[in-house]
């Protein structure tokens, strides 16, 4: 063993072994079973809870997150919906991946350098791996996935295996800014990147699913910008999506009395949003309670599909107010005195998040709340250690 990571820090090469396992893991659950994410990063935080800390600068984050949570738990007290089994008690997962996705991200800083290095470079790699099968799963019409079921003795049809794939896509879309930036600072090649984006777009556009798309051109725009103005753009992208998150009921109103003529897709979502809309005027102090957008079919079907609106509708102005200060608290934490490639992708990243949280997936989803941890652990792989670790810079990186 290296004598950088000797004896005296088992702990951190630990977490960095751990990530590692998770950088080989990723591409595969991304290709084949997304929804596996949720147990991915769990179980990486708990083999990694030693490494919990939560120092002064972290703070914030915590309380709002805890904060979050208690809110939503209480809010079962009015929801209609009573849940009958395990799976189906929300509140009682929110609570077990709070602290769960707070210890993968805290294993994130406190592992090891080198090992770091070695987790960072292996994310960007797998990742560039998985790009390239998405390009031959598009040009194919998604063969290699379809084999393998059929190979497996598992057969899906043809249109449900390539929206299969497709559900992998919005993966990769919202990993690989982060993957690759991480990964270049490690010492791994940033032209990575090319295979990761083009294999998420191209596969979404040939099975007909637009935003991981234009998520490529989101990571762009917002890259310029924090690349250009490092430290005031971070803090400015967290006003704008406080106020995304707060104005969210009077856009999709301004949206839906538009009568501008949609795409049968959108035209469904803009109908969520109208009834959604109706229900929170109806009780805008607290909301319906955790879950209670299912309870609303069939004018909405499990989710208004708007993060947003699903928070107003369920916890209202408490529970949107938390969310909002979230991501403040999540955007201010980029801005830097120098430009570096990280805080541009990370900024890149989480606009991706909020962007598909705003049109696709339900708030609550487990697999989707996980791949917004594990993009935020594969930034603090190269970020600087925490109080107590070895500051880590690109030399120390390389192997």
């Amino acid at each position: 063993m290296n004598a950088t990571t000797g004896q005296g820090d088992r702990l951190g090469v630990w977490c960095g072994w751990v990530l590692c396992a998770a950088a080989i893991l990723t591409p595969l659950l991304a290709w084949l079973g997304p929804l596996a994410f949720a147990p991915l990063v769990s179980l990486v935080g708990l083999l990694c809870l030693p490494a919990v800390r939560i120092g002064p600068r972290d703070a914030p984050l915590a309380l709002l997150l805890i904060l979050a949570v208690g809110w939503a738990a209480l809010s079962i007290l009015w929801s209609p919906v009573r849940p009958r089994e395990l799976e189906d008690m929300t509140g009682l997962k929110l609570a077990l991946q709070a602290p769960l996705y707070w210890s993968a991200w805290c294993a994130a800083r406190r592992a090891d350098p080198i090992v770091a290095g070695r987790a960072a470079r292996w994310f960007a790699w797998s990742l560039a791996v998985l790009g390239a099968v998405m390009l031959v799963e598009a040009v194919t019409g998604g063969a290699i996935y379809l084999s393998l079921r059929q190979a497996i003795g598992d057969p899906i049809r043809p249109d449900l295996g390539r929206k299969n794939l497709a559900q992998g896509s919005f993966a990769l879309a919202l990993l690989w800014p982060v993957a690759a930036a991480a990964g270049a600072r490690a010492g791994a090649s940033p032209w990575l990147a090319l295979p990761m984006a083009a294999g998420s777009a191209l596969l979404a556009q040939l099975f007909l699913s637009d935003a991981p798309v234009l998520a490529v051109g989101v990571v762009a725009c917002i890259a310029v910008v924090v690349w250009v103005w490092p430290n005031s753009a971070p803090k400015a992208l967290g006003v704008g999506a406080a106020g995304l998150v707060l104005l969210m009921p009077l856009l999709a109103l301004a949206l839906a009395a538009s009568g501008e003529r949609l795409p049968e897709s959108w035209a469904q979502r803009v109908g969520y949003w109208s009834y959604a809309i109706g229900r929170i005027a109806e009780r805008p102090w607290t909301g319906w309670g955790l879950d209670a957008s299912r309870s609303f079919s069939p004018h909405i079907q499990l989710h208004p599909h708007n993060g947003s609106l699903q928070v107003w509708l369920e916890l209202g102005l408490p529970g949107a107010a938390l969310l909002a200060l979230v991501w403040v608290q999540t955007f201010r934490r980029l801005a830097r005195d120098d430009r570096s490639l990280l805080a541009p992708a990370a900024a890149g990243s989480a606009a991706v998040y909020l962007f598909f949280g705003s049109v696709s997936f339900g708030v609550w989803q487990e697999w989707w709340l996980a791949l917004g941890a594990l993009a935020a652990t594969i930034v603090a792989l190269a970020e600087p250690r925490m109080a107590g670790s070895r500051p880590i810079d690109a030399p120390v990186l390389s192997e």
